[in-house]
C-alpha cells in the first residue's frame, strides 16, 4: 500500500505487529536491507532440514551450528555434543537428539538471529550469533531439556 509520499508494509508474526515505512524515492534494495534492520522477526523463513553433504543453505549442522540463506551460524550462547567426532557413543546419540531438536525448534515458528557481545565469528569463520523466540533463547531450551549446556567460554567433555 503507497501512502503520500512513500511506501508501507505491515506484518503480523507470532501476535507481533510490524510496521515499516519508506520514503518514495528508496529503491527496492534499500527497502530488503531497511526489512532485514527493522524486523524483529522474518517472516518469510525458510524450512530448516538436516545438512547433507551438498551444498548448504539453510539447513541445521548439530545441535549448535547451522546454515540460513548462506550464512553459516554458530549458535553462541550454547554447546552440544559431537556428532561428527564424538568422543563415544553417548555424545553422538545425545548430539544427534540436540541436531533433531533443534530443527524442530526452528521450525516451529519465526525466530530472531541476534549479534552478541564484540566478537563476530568464531575460529572456523562462523558468525557467533544468539536466536530467539519471543525473546527467549531457543539455545537455553536445548539447555533445559539436557541437549545443551549454557557456553562458558570452553568445551567440557560429554563422556
Amino acid at each position: 500500500m503507497l501512502l503520500a509520499g512513500g511506501a508501507f508494509l505491515a506484518s503480523v508474526a507470532a501476535g507481533v505487529i510490524s510496521l515499516w515505512i519508506w520514503p518514495a524515492d528508496t529503491d527496492s534494495t534499500a527497502t530488503q536491507s531497511a526489512i532485514g534492520l527493522f524486523s524483529s522477526h522474518d517472516t518469510d523463513q525458510p524450512s530448516m532440514e538436516l545438512c547433507g553433504s551438498g551444498q548448504r543453505y539453510s539447513c541445521v549442522v548439530d545441535g549448535d551450528t547451522i546454515w540460513l540463506r548462506g550464512e553459516k551460524i554458530r549458535v553462541a550462547d550454547i554447546d552440544t555434543p559431537e556428532i561428527g567426532t564424538p568422543g563415544c557413543d553417548y555424545e553422538y546419540q545425545l548430539g544427534m537428539r540436540a541436531t533433531y531438536k533443534l530443527r524442530d525448534l526452528l521450525n516451529a515458528g519465526p525466530f530472531s538471529v541476534e549479534r552478541i557481545g564484540s566478537r563476530d565469528q568464531d575460529g572456523y569463520g562462523r558468525s557467533l550469533r544468539v536466536l530467539t523466540r519471543n525473546g527467549q533463547s531457543i539455545g537455553d531450551m536445548l539447555v533445559s531439556e539436557g541437549l545443551a549446556r549454557t557456553w562458558t567460554g570452553r568445551r567440557e567433555p560429554w563422556c
